[in-house]
């Protein structure tokens, strides 16, 4: 759409009452039981499994993808009593230049394939060659595309210009799930947060995305809850469902409850499935392994046991 400022230049954010909000997601009693497992056997299929790491290889994305495909061992599966192929992560997401092997190794398993373009993670390479990236990564057979948008446009204020670089990315990914990373730890506050939330949406986003993993400080749940508001409000005003994707710092089970338990409030349980929530994530999934362990067991494993890849 239209970049409509209106939606958003007149929106006042509070951050101690933000703030206030998000340590009550902390504070309250987890789900506990059959809840529990129920729900972190929702996290593991709203995972995008990652690795973007400057030594990655062919084997690395190949285990990695394996653990996709099969995220629980036989013996939890059995005692969950759960269909195997009914439990599997909702992407695998890797650099342009592994997508290829991302894609052979996930062949016939329905997984989805999710690359990181536009110079991931800093944004800062002119736009032809942040635009022809998405082209090389949806040619490699990506289906989904996470763009970093460029900091400075926010931090400037510069929302049309902001609008028109990810106009241009969502018509380069035409059918392909547009993520758009905001990098929220460095846009300075929670109003240009919400700012830049809807100026993505209004310029094609499919997901909106907190951070890339990379910056000193990545998904927090104040800067979560003003973006779920954000989509929530978009909602309201145009009637199309956006995504939304934490990411970076989620690390145990109980980040993933927590988090789902923010979109279940503020957004409600339509927002609680692959096609509008994902947790970027590399070790998360070890421990909620280890975790559905224990519930079938009765004991925890040692950290060791439930390797992400």
């Amino acid at each position: 759409m239209e970049l409509a400022p209106w939606m958003f230049d007149r929106h006042a954010v509070n951050r101690n009452a933000a703030e206030r909000r998000a340590a009550t997601l902390v504070a309250r009693r987890s789900v506990k039981k059959h809840w529990q497992a129920a729900w972190l056997i929702n996290a593991i299929r709203c995972i995008d499994l990652t690795t973007l790491a400057g030594d990655d290889t062919r084997e690395r994305v190949e285990r990695l993808c394996a653990k996709a495909a099969h995220p629980l061992a036989e013996y939890i599966l059995a005692g969950l009593d759960t269909e195997p192929n009914l439990i599997r992560v909702g992407a695998v997401c890797v650099y342009p230049t592994m997508v290829r092997h991302a894609v052979h190794a996930l062949q016939g398993t329905g997984i989805r394939v999710a690359s990181v373009a536009t110079g991931f993670p800093s944004g800062l390479i002119p736009l032809d060659l942040r635009l022809a990236e998405i082209r090389y990564a949806l040619a490699e057979g990506a289906e989904e595309i996470d763009v970093v948008i460029s900091r400075e446009l926010a931090l400037k204020q510069d929302w049309p210009g902001l609008h028109d670089e990810i106009v241009q990315m969502r018509a380069e990914c035409a059918d392909a799930c547009l993520k758009v990373i905001l990098a929220t730890g460095e846009l300075g506050t929670l109003q240009t947060v919400y700012a830049a939330s809807m100026t993505a949406m209004q310029g094609g986003a499919d997901f909106i995305k907190t951070s890339t993993g990379k910056e000193r400080v990545n998904a927090t749940l104040p800067v979560s809850l003003v973006m779920a508001r954000a989509i929530r409000d978009y909602f309201d005003l145009t009637g199309v469902r956006i995504g939304f994707k934490p990411a970076g710092g989620l690390t145990v089970a109980r980040d993933a409850l927590i988090w789902q338990s923010l979109m279940k409030e503020e957004l409600g349980v339509d927002w609680l499935n692959p096609g509008h929530f994902r947790i970027g994530a590399s070790s998360l999934l070890s421990d909620i392994e280890r975790q559905l362990d224990h519930f079938v067991t009765g004991r925890y494993a040692d950290s060791t046991r439930h390797a992400a890849s």
